[in-house]
This record gives structure tokens, C-alpha cells and sequence, in this order.
């Protein structure tokens, strides 16, 4: 026990002090300062599929976007049965009503209808595809890939371009605050995004003398020049976790350095996606677990053990010190446990919870490791990647290298 003990606190110590401040929650978007030069064309792609309920407000709120002067929105249709296109048709009206009301020069929605979905395609990427080859037509600058579900702060996309044009950067990606309401939400969400960070450390990403590449699908902003240059969403049709496999081709080396990416984490922009059981976060974590790992028997096997030396063992060594008057174990086991907690405590922060919910942190990984090993038996099973109807049991993984 003292050998896993100490083990399990040097893990700790390397984590905190080595793994790029993943624990931080520090990077985010700066305001735009008021003289700022005119900030170049951009189209917004949004795929929308049975989005009719979010849309009043996620549409708006990109319809409504201040102080970008040469801006579209293209809307994909992807063959919604729930009115999805009438519903964005009338948001497009009722804001056209009040931009000549005020006198605003408003975006202006296009809604196009996808066309049914090729072999060898995800859903989500197709009609994201065809949103940007009808986009060309206008020849903007930047593309902003946004989900139908995100509400944008009025100032979002003038700070994404502000930050793509001041530091040259080919992409820009914000992973947005996520619904924290239900039960399982608060102490879930908050978790996951801390796992996703600890995977891909942000201050990693956003160095070019680093390969790490990630980004959060629900909010890009890619140069056109950039997804030209990668051969299009065409190069990675297949993925399932599709917004890092962009990351990641954006990013690769053409010499001795890597373009220039960024990935940030947003407070007041949000995705409005509900998860009100543990049955919806689980879906959606198991969704693509598994092929985070590869598909790897091997690879599920190390995350099982990693998991369990990094998150179990702490409590475990704190009761099993106290039970059989081992101090010296106990209280290596508390100290580990203190630093595990004390790590999420900034992404708590971030979602306004409290920071008792860091010492529940080995049940939580517990859980996350058993959607892990469910996602590997969906794959097996061949019900791998489902999501909205769509079933992709045979994706590739999509490179998420760190």
C-alpha cells in the first residue's frame, strides 16, 4: 500500500507542476478594444438538426452579434422532421423587423437543405460541408463553425476575430460553458471539462512549438485559407471526435513549427443543451470514448489503472492508514487527496459550484471509467458513435495528439 500511496502523490506532483496549469481554467478571450480596425468577412455554418426548440434563442444571438460589419449566417437543415427551417425563417423575419426598425445593418440567414448523407460521412460534418461550399460564393475570410445549440455573447465573434487577426492564428476555438442546472449536470459538467483540459492542456495547444491540437467543436473560428489548405472538411469526413481532428490537421507541421491555433474556455457564452439525468451524460460521454483510446483493448486497460492509481487510491490509503494505525499512510493519502481536490477546485469556480464537490472527485472518476468501459461494449456491440438517429460504429477516432 505505501509503494501505491507514494506512487499516487509523485502522479499528483507531476500533474500540478508539469501538465501545462490544465487545472487553471485561466485562458480566456479579451474584450476588443473601441478603435480597433475593421475586422474582416466571416460566414457562420450552423448544422441544425430537430433544433426547432433552441433555436429562438441561439439563432438570435447570432443574428444579433455587435459590431461585425460583413457577416452571414448559413443554416444547414439536416433533414429535421421538427419544423427546424420554418422556425429560423421567422427568427430571420422577426429580426430583419427590428434591425429597420433601429436602423442596424444586420446579418443577413441563409437556410439551405442538406442533401441525404453519403457513404463515409459523419452527419454533422456532411452538413457542415455544404454550408461552407454554399459559403464560397461570398469568399469570406474567416468560417465560424458553431452547433445550433450555442447562444453567443454579443461581443463573441468580434473578440474571435480581434484574436485571430491580431496573433495570426489559423483557428480559434472557445469550448463554451456548458448546462450546469440538473443534479448530474453540477457534478458532472464541471468534471468533464477538467478531464478534457487534463487530456489536452490548453497552454499546450496554443503553443506552436508544441503537437498537442484540440479544439471544441461547438465554437471554431477557421481561416478559409487554413481549411483550404487541409483539403477541406473533406480530410476528416469519417471522425467522430471531429472538432480535434480539425485542430489537428490545422495545426501540423509543413517545417519546424506548427500553424498557430488557440482554444480558450468562455463564461458567457453558452451551450443551452440540457443533460437532466446521468443516463444523457452518459450517452454523450460513451459516445466516443472508446475511440478516444483507439479502439485499443490495450489502451483501456492503462486508462483503467491510470484511473484507479490517480483517484482511488488516495481515499483508499486515508481509511486503509486510519483503519490499521498506519499514519504515515494516511496522511500521504490525504495529501493526495487534498491536491485532487484542490485541482478542480478553478473549474468549479468557473461553473459556480461549490468546492466540496473536488473531494467527491474518485466517485465522479469512477463513474467517467465505467461510461469508458460501456463505450468500449457499445463498440463491440456495434452501437458505437450514435448520435441523433445516426448510428457510426466504424469512425475513425479523429487524432487528438498530446
Amino acid at each position: 500500500m505505501l509503494i501505491l500511496t507514494l506512487l499516487s502523490l509523485a502522479i499528483w506532483i507531476g500533474l500540478l507542476a508539469l501538465r501545462g496549469q490544465f487545472w487553471r481554467s485561466h485562458i480566456r478571450l479579451r474584450p476588443v478594444p473601441a478603435n480597433v480596425d475593421p475586422l474582416p468577412s466571416v460566414c457562420a455554418i450552423v448544422p441544425a438538426r430537430n433544433e426547432a426548440e433552441l433555436l429562438p434563442k441561439t439563432l438570435r444571438s447570432l443574428l444579433l452579434q455587435e459590431a461585425v460589419t460583413s457577416f452571414r449566417v448559413i443554416l444547414v437543415d439536416d433533414r429535421s422532421d421538427d419544423g427546424t427551417a420554418e422556425i429560423a425563417e421567422a427568427i430571420a423575419a422577426e429580426v430583419q423587423t427590428l434591425a429597420n426598425e433601429l436602423q442596424l445593418h444586420l446579418p443577413q440567414l441563409d437556410i439551405i437543405t442538406a442533401d441525404p448523407l453519403p457513404p463515409g460521412w459523419s452527419g454533422k460534418l456532411w452538413a457542415m460541408d455544404q454550408g461552407i461550399r454554399y459559403a464560397q460564393r461570398y469568399s469570406p475570410v474567416y468560417y465560424l463553425l458553431t452547433d445550433a445549440d450555442i447562444q453567443h455573447h454579443p461581443h463573441n465573434l468580434r473578440q474571435l476575430l480581434f484574436k485571430a487577426e491580431r496573433e495570426g492564428l489559423d483557428l480559434v476555438s472557445l469550448m463554451v460553458k456548458l448546462r450546469c442546472e440538473s443534479l448530474w449536470e453540477r457534478l458532472l459538467i464541471p468534471p468533464f471539462i477538467y478531464f478534457f483540459q487534463k487530456l489536452y492542456p490548453f497552454d499546450w495547444v496554443n503553443n506552436p512549438q508544441k503537437r498537442t491540437a484540440a479544439a471544441a467543436g461547438g465554437c471554431i473560428l477557421i481561416r478559409r485559407q487554413a481549411l483550404d489548405r487541409i483539403g477541406g472538411l473533406a480530410s476528416i469526413k469519417q471522425t467522430l471526435i471531429d472538432d480535434c481532428a480539425l485542430a489537428q490537421a490545422v495545426k501540423q507541421s509543413d517545417g519546424n513549427d506548427y500553424h498557430s491555433i488557440w482554444l480558450g474556455l468562455a463564461d458567457k457564452t453558452i451551450s443551452l443543451r440540457a443533460y437532466p439525468g446521468l443516463g444523457s451524460i452518459w450517452g454523450m460521454v460513451a459516445r466516443t470514448a472508446y475511440t478516444q483510446l483507439n479502439y485499443s483493448p490495450l489502451l483501456l486497460l492503462l486508462t483503467v489503472i491510470g484511473m484507479g492509481l490517480t483517484y482511488w487510491v488516495p481515499p483508499i490509503a486515508l481509511i486503509w492508514g486510519l483503519a490499521n494505525e498506519q499514519s504515515f499512510i494516511a496522511l500521504l493519502g490525504l495529501a493526495s487527496w487534498s491536491l485532487m481536490a484542490f485541482s478542480l477546485f478553478p473549474t468549479l469556480s468557473l461553473y459556480r459550484q461549490p468546492p466540496f464537490l473536488g473531494l467527491i472527485l474518485p466517485l465522479i472518476a469512477a463513474l467517467y471509467t465505467l461510461m469508458t468501459l460501456d463505450s468500449a461494449l457499445r463498440h463491440l456491440l456495434g452501437r458505437g458513435g450514435a448520435w441523433k438517429g445516426r448510428v457510426y460504429p466504424g469512425g475513425h477516432r479523429g487524432d487528438r495528439s498530446g
